[in-house]
């Protein structure tokens, strides 16, 4: 797949083009230049270079404006609806990440707990890379700027986030795409403890001890994957379950 997740997150790493990206993906219409360039004071040309950007990586798509209106034609913007599959990888892989996964599982509850070990560490890596290709200082970072890492990290995984801080310890995080969700239709309690466990390696990458509570699943009919994330003491981390 051309649009990797590099490329994803290097097209998001301007804060003003991934404010934008927010701008158009929270939008019940599609956009226009001169609507983006009015919201954030800038410049049409300077807005229209941030969406031909992201049009670019495939997080958005645009359209001619077929309203009928007289004068040039405008180019509406909106998310694209390849946005979810960006970061699935190829059906042969599919296929090979599932057998793996079936395979683990049939070890019964050892097998189970490499899987979510596995999630654990795919999660912390993931963080960890991220922090290396756009580092910033963690003793000073401030809590919107470890969110706004978040956030760019798990966007480029093929999700749509929503994080939002409850207080300096406590947020509210969900997601409305699941990378695993066909996997997870076969082995839901399962892959849903792996997904769970890579999210915590990400959370706990950039704030240290954490708890991460599944308040609710799309798998329940929720539109959303809910979280709370709660910041603990160093006392009580959890420790990873051997295998």
């Amino acid at each position: 797949m051309e649009c990797d997740a590099q490329k994803l997150t290097s097209a998001l790493a301007d804060s003003t083009r991934f404010l934008i990206y927010q701008y158009v993906s929270n939008s019940l219409e599609p956009v226009t230049v001169q609507e983006v360039a009015e919201h954030f004071s800038i410049h049409p040309n300077v807005a229209r270079l941030h969406l031909t950007k992201l049009e670019d990586v495939r997080l958005l798509s645009s359209s001619s404006d077929k309203s009928g209106k007289g004068g040039r034609p405008s180019r509406l913007y909106s998310l694209s609806d390849q946005v979810v599959s960006l970061q699935f990888p190829p059906r042969d892989y599919r296929l090979l990440a599932d057998i793996a996964i079936e395979s683990l599982l049939s070890l019964g509850e050892a097998g189970e707990s490499a899987l979510i070990n596995m999630g654990h560490r795919m999660g912390t890596e993931m963080a960890k890379r991220a922090m290396k290709e756009f580092p910033f200082d963690e003793a000073t970072a401030s809590l919107e700027e470890k969110l706004d890492h978040i956030n760019r990290l798990v966007i480029a995984q093929g999700l749509k986030p929503e994080i939002e801080a409850i207080t300096e310890d406590e947020l509210r995080f969900r997601v409305y795409n699941c990378t695993f969700s066909e996997t997870a239709k076969r082995f839901p309690n399962s892959v849903c403890k792996m997904h769970n466990a890579l999210l915590t390696g990400i959370f706990e990458t950039f704030f240290g001890n954490i708890e991460l509570r599944e308040d609710d699943s799309m798998l329940n009919g929720c539109r959303s994957c809910n979280y709370t994330v709660v910041r603990l003491p160093v006392a009580n981390r959890p420790q990873p379950q051997e295998t």
